[in-house]
């Protein structure tokens, strides 16, 4: 009898035939398509299951160009840390579960879906993108099994959904409103600290939470329970430490004054914001000027010094002591600017120049003929910093008309640490501005799965049709992130997650989960980790849609099929 394929053996023992002619096929449809779909998803989920928790596993990932990334791609709150090499060599070193994803080199279609699952929970939410992806390869990886039994695919679907329902209920119902005071922002700067609590900022942690939620106070509209991240901008400089990082009710650009002998300070500045050159007009066609002898020459010098005269009328009739430009000007500009006392930034980019302009309540200026006192913007200190014997300086507009704008200055010895100081400040600030938008929360580590799984369970035997074994499944999937977390933390997964679910059951208690940093109690809540409600909502929602649309996929035309 002629051999079909090959015998091999996984890492557990368990048989798999490896059939011939797999790479010389090109289209793959039914049952055949839904394995291999499940199989690239689960790929991607095993790759990050490992690492979820505060002692997940270290990755070493190799790119194409043989730069060598040791990562541990978790980015949970309590994740370790990550070393990552880009392909022009550039190190980073982080512990956000979105970066990493998004520099994972996967071809697979399948596999691509779920890393940009994981990024539209980071787009959305900020947070749990590496318990998304990780719910999902749980997911398809029962679906395999729903499937070897002869269930429809249509019908495992059918039923994820309904169980998706039944667990987004249950959250409802287990779901703690927070306090929400902003006399009292303690318990906002706690949240703010479980998330910072396993960052790089670590050591700093309380200033930077108290940083995040100040921010997001700053700028949040509590009528409309929404916070506009256009107004918070993140600024990084490498130097100083960690410490030195600060919040600036106001902004913070990467600019100096023109000249140097211009004053480094001025008060109740009145602020002229131009996005016209300072230089003399020019045709907006194509041009040429032949200048024959020294009248003609001289001729010219005098319209140019009569047109920058003209400039600097209009700046100064319009009561302006600043001008905030986003050209340049050359050096004859720049002293007359200096001569008529009329402190000069240039070279300010397009999104800054609009910040200052809604931070000082000014108007940006296209031409100087429309200059006028009602259009200057306003601000009662700028200020030029001055950082170590490095000869940088950036300027700082403090005191502003509309003081809800600010800036986060974030200081480091490094570029890793800058930058990622400022990513652990954005997961804060998301999770600060996910509690202002909706202030209820359910309790981390793996407890909220723990109690749903136990209620889908128990409603599955409710339902009368073929459905209630994808909900018993589903049910099962929320597990994994638990098992996940005890497997990870040096426990028995099995054991542990089953004597959770005892307890949660005989106590009637949803706040009980796995203990990771081995404190002696299950309880969350005095653990202080918190997982706000939209974002575990979000996570079993988008989960639950991808692996809907995974299932109902059941043909693939590989490359360089022809059509038929």
């Amino acid at each position: 009898m002629p051999s079909v394929g090959t015998l091999a053996f996984d890492e557990f023992g368990r048989p798999v035939i490896i059939l011939k002619g797999q790479d010389s096929k090109k289209r793959l449809f039914g049952i055949e398509a839904h394995k291999s779909h499940i199989l690239a998803g689960k790929a991607v989920a095993d790759t990050l299951k490992t690492s979820l928790g505060p002692r997940g596993m270290d990755k070493c990932m190799v790119s194409p160009d043989g730069d060598i990334t040791i990562t541990n791609d978790g980015a949970t709150i309590l994740s370790m840390d990550k070393c990552m090499v880009s392909p022009d060599g550039d190190i980073t070193i982080t512990n956000d579960g979105a970066t990493i994803l998004s520099m994972m080199h996967v071809e697979n279609e399948i596999g691509k879906l779920l890393v940009q699952l994981s990024k539209s929970q980071d787009d959305e939410i900020g947070d749990g993108t590496t318990g998304v992806v990780v719910l999902a390869g749980a997911l398809l990886e029962h679906a395999e099994a729903l499937l070897d039994k002869g269930i429809h695919p249509i019908r495992i679907a059918d039923g994820y959904e309904l169980a998706a329902k039944i667990a987004l209920e249950h959250l409802d119902k287990i779901a703690e409103a927070y306090p929400l005071d902003l006399a009292k922002l303690d318990p906002l700067v706690n949240t703010a600290m479980t998330t910072l609590g396993s960052k790089i900022v670590n050591r700093c942690q309380r200033q930077m939470a108290e940083i995040a939620v100040n921010a997001i106070m700053n700028v949040a509209d509590m009528e409309r329970r929404d916070v506009n991240f256009e107004l918070i901008k993140v600024q990084g400089k490498v130097g100083g430490r960690l410490e030195d990082t600060l919040l600036v009710k106001g902004v913070v650009v990467d600019k100096t004054f023109s000249h140097p002998q211009m004053p480094k300070e001025v008060r109740n500045a009145k602020i002229a914001i131009l996005t016209c050159p300072f230089e003399p007009p020019k045709p907006k066609t194509k041009h040429k000027l032949d200048i024959t002898n020294v009248e003609d020459y001289k001729k010219l010098r005098e319209y140019e010094k009569e047109k920058f005269t003209e400039m600097i009328k209009s700046i100064k009739d319009s009561g302006a002591n600043l001008v905030i430009c986003q050209w340049g000007f050359d050096d004859e500009a720049n002293h007359l600017l200096l001569s008529h006392d009329l402190p000069a930034v240039r070279w300010v980019g397009g999104p800054e120049i609009e910040l200052i302009a809604i931070a000082t309540g000014g108007r940006i200026v296209p031409r100087f003929q429309e200059l006028t006192a009602e259009k200057l913007g306003h601000a009662g200190h700028i200020r030029e910093l001055d950082f170590g014997t490095t000869s940088d300086h950036m300027l700082c507009i403090e005191e502003c008309k509309k003081s809800n704008t600010c800036t986060i200055f974030v200081r480091g010895g490094n570029k890793m640490i800058v930058e990622e100081a400022k990513r652990a400040l954005h997961d804060a600030l998301c999770v600060v501005r996910n509690l202002v938008r909706d202030n209820r929360i359910v309790y981390g580590g793996g407890a909220s799965e723990i109690s749903c799984a136990i209620e889908v369970a128990k409603e599955a035997n409710k339902i009368a049709t073929i459905e209630q074994y994808a909900i018993r499944a589903f049910a099962d999937a929320l597990e994994s992130v638990p098992l996940a977390l005890a497997e990870n933390s040096g426990y028995s997964p099995i054991k542990t997650v089953s004597d959770i679910k005892a307890q949660q059951i005989g106590q009637n208690s949803s706040r009980l989960g796995v203990d990771c940093l081995n404190k002696g109690t299950c309880d969350m809540k005095e653990q202080s980790v918190i997982e706000t409600l939209i974002g575990k909502r979000q996570q079993i929602s988008l989960a639950t849609q991808l692996v809907r649309m995974i299932l109902k996929i059941d043909d693939i035309r590989l490359p360089g099929e022809s059509e038929e």
